[in-house]
């Protein structure tokens, strides 16, 4: 019998540096029973230094992140929220060995293996007409509001992207995969 997901939390991080090992903030959105039943945004302390080039993608200083909660404390407040569902984002790989790197960053032993899906790999699938399958370049076509690069805003448009694949009756099952967060990388299929 085929298992049955409801309940996925879809979320977006952006990183201080090229390093990819801190988040500077995150954006999360809770998507059940196809529509999205909460959001979250938080700016987020990185404890480390800023590109400039990063800081031109999203626009975050050190600034506006010094007293805000560092990824330990934010952690405590949001980890049932990533036990609650199946993981997904918009090029998830990045998003997913973001949080495997904060998580061994700061020795915070959360679990070994959790599935995620990538909205990216399901716009493939459902959305051939498009030039490339960029967040924006979705949105863009479907007309759902973009702020690109703000974590609350990709990660809302990305879960509207996947309400928007399931009422074109993508089944998700085909695009699972589990992410070893220990060792940072994506198992062949979901398990």
């Amino acid at each position: 019998m085929k298992e049955r997901y409801n309940r996925f939390v879809v979320f977006d991080t952006e990183t201080p540096n090229w390093r990819n090992d801190r988040i500077c903030s995150i954006g999360m959105c809770i998507v059940e029973d196809g529509q999205i039943k909460d959001e979250f945004y938080q700016l987020v302390n990185p404890e480390c230094e800023f590109s400039m080039f990063n800081v031109g993608i999203h626009g975050i200083t050190p600034d506006m992140v010094k007293n805000k909660p560092s990824f330990p404390e934010l952690w405590r407040s949001i980890e049932h929220i990533f036990d609650s569902g199946v993981i997904v984002a918009h090029n998830a790989q990045f998003d997913m060995a973001v949080l495997s790197k904060c998580l061994r960053y700061y020795g915070i032993n959360w679990r070994r293996y959790k599935k995620y899906a990538c909205t990216c790999q399901m716009g493939r699938a459902c959305m051939k007409d498009v030039p490339n399958h960029k967040l924006d370049t979705l949105c863009r076509s479907l007309n759902i509001g973009l702020d690109h690069h703000n974590a609350g805003s990709d990660s809302i448009a990305c879960a509207k992207l996947l309400i928007h694949y399931f009422e074109q009756g993508l089944d998700i099952t085909g695009y699972l995969r589990t992410y070893d967060l220990w060792n940072g990388l994506t198992l062949k299929r979901a398990h």
